[in-house]
């Protein structure tokens, strides 16, 4: 060593000086663990108030950036937008816009949020309402997914469940100790729809404990009650002015009864249309000369009820279909049910649907009435692909009430990238 070297000065490979090195490198690191988790933190606080820390990545790319929060209502999954921050995100239209975030047209809806099947293309568009007799404006959108188009024709039961979970976290409503009220008004049909969710010492938990047919895991139960629900979309509850009808198809003549009820519905015996009606959905759906005709009957259908000019302009998500056979002996349901849902089989029931079916067994003279062994009482328990669904009948200051119970659950708080290219053409 030369002369006057500082032996006390480690080198570059003196074990010391490599230890105090990497002690450096892990507090440097985790200073900037600690920053990200305070900006995350930072983030899920503020965008309750409307704004984010993402715009700093919007200014560097080519994307708007829309705020949503991905919900399970009842056996649906739906993305929930507040409709000014829809609306402001982009200048390509509503309709434009949900297509290219879900990824359609495309049945896998591989480059979006999209889930392929019709019970996870659905997004909910929620705003404080202005209506007197209302605390929420809710509109249902069925996005669909191989082709370029948004049906806007009728609600989501399964998706109304959300609604008052996500006004009761937003403060849009006055959160009561014990159990809270939501007024909720579809839009898309002009239905108001009392939703009641629990709310022990003033606050909405996050997870629950009940549990309802086709959904393997358990959630915050909604009591959702349709007020008035008959009509909503054609003015009368039978359209045709008949509780039955000899329906002229191109797939031959059918009884149906055509009713509108929470959503316009056609119903079938399933014997007529050669099933027993207690197949599985898979059974049916792997049946594409069935899933024509039945489709051929329901467009049909349409043009009776007055929703189409004609059977080819009929849209997918309206009418609904249900087909319905006897329930087994024995068995505490009153019916058995396969509904159709975008031209396939519902894993369980829409709960739109169920409200027409339930009014119309109480009516003899329909379809389903005879059906029914017993007289209808406050409650009907009919049985799905996915079990039993009992829905219920009330009063809410004079006007008669059909409703259900469902559960919900807040799956994720995310910020959706809409890129700023062009969507493909259907």
């Amino acid at each position: 060593m030369a002369l006057g070297a500082d032996r006390s000065a480690p080198t570059i490979r003196d074990p010391l000086r490599i230890h105090l090195d990497k002690n450096c490198l892990k507090r440097y690191f985790m200073t900037v663990i600690k920053v990200v988790m305070v900006l995350q933190c930072d983030y899920t606080d503020t965008r309750s108030r409307g704004w984010h820390f993402g715009h700093l990545y919007a200014e560097r790319s080519n994307v708007d950036e829309i705020p949503a929060t991905w919900m399970r209502g009842g056996t649906s999954k739906c993305w929930v937008f507040e409709a000014d921050a829809l609306t402001a995100a982009s200048t390509r239209g509503v309709d434009a816009t949900l297509l290219r975030l879900f990824g359609s047209p495309d049945p896998r809806q591989i480059d979006g949020v999209g889930g392929g099947t019709s019970t996870t293309s659905k997004a909910v568009i929620l705003s404080p309402s202005t209506s007197a007799d209302a605390d929420v404006d809710y509109t249902f959108a069925q996005v669909g997914i191989d082709e370029a188009k948004v049906d806007w024709g009728s609600n989501c039961g399964n998706c109304s469940a959300v609604v008052a979970p996500y006004a009761v976290r937003r403060g849009w409503v006055t959160v009561q100790d014990g159990m809270t009220t939501v007024r909720v008004r579809n839009t898309n049909t002009s239905q108001l729809i009392i939703q009641q969710v629990a709310t022990p010492g003033a606050t909405l938990p996050e997870s629950g404990t009940a549990r309802i047919p086709g959904v393997p895991f358990p959630g915050i139960p909604v009591r959702m009650g349709f007020l008035d629900p008959a009509g909503r979309t054609t003015g009368l509850l039978y359209p045709t002015g008949k509780a039955t009808d000899e329906l002229i198809t191109a797939a031959g003549v059918v009884r149906a009864t055509l009713i509108d009820a929470g959503a316009p519905v056609v119903i079938l015996d399933a014997r007529e249309v050669g099933l027993t009606g207690a197949e599985p959905a898979v059974a049916i759906d792997a049946r594409p000369e069935l899933l024509a005709r039945l489709d051929t009957i329901r467009r049909a259908a349409a043009v009776a009820m007055g929703l189409a000019q004609s059977p080819e302009t009929a849209a997918r998500a309206i009418p609904k279909l249900a087909l319905v056979s006897p329930a087994i002996e024995g068995d505490e349901a009153a019916f058995q049910v396969r509904m159709l849902s975008m031209g396939r089989v519902h894993p369980a029931l829409a709960i739109t649907g169920s409200v027409a079916l339930s009014l119309a067994a109480k009516d003899l003279a329909t379809v389903v009435g005879p059906m029914v062994r017993q007289p209808v009482g406050d409650e009907l328990t009919m049985l799905t692909p996915a079990g039993a669904l009992t829905t219920w009948f009330g009063e809410h200051r004079g006007h008669p009430v059909v409703g259900a119970v469902r559960t919900a659950r807040r799956l994720a708080e995310s910020v959706l990238l809409l890129p700023d290219d062009q969507p493909l053409a259907g």
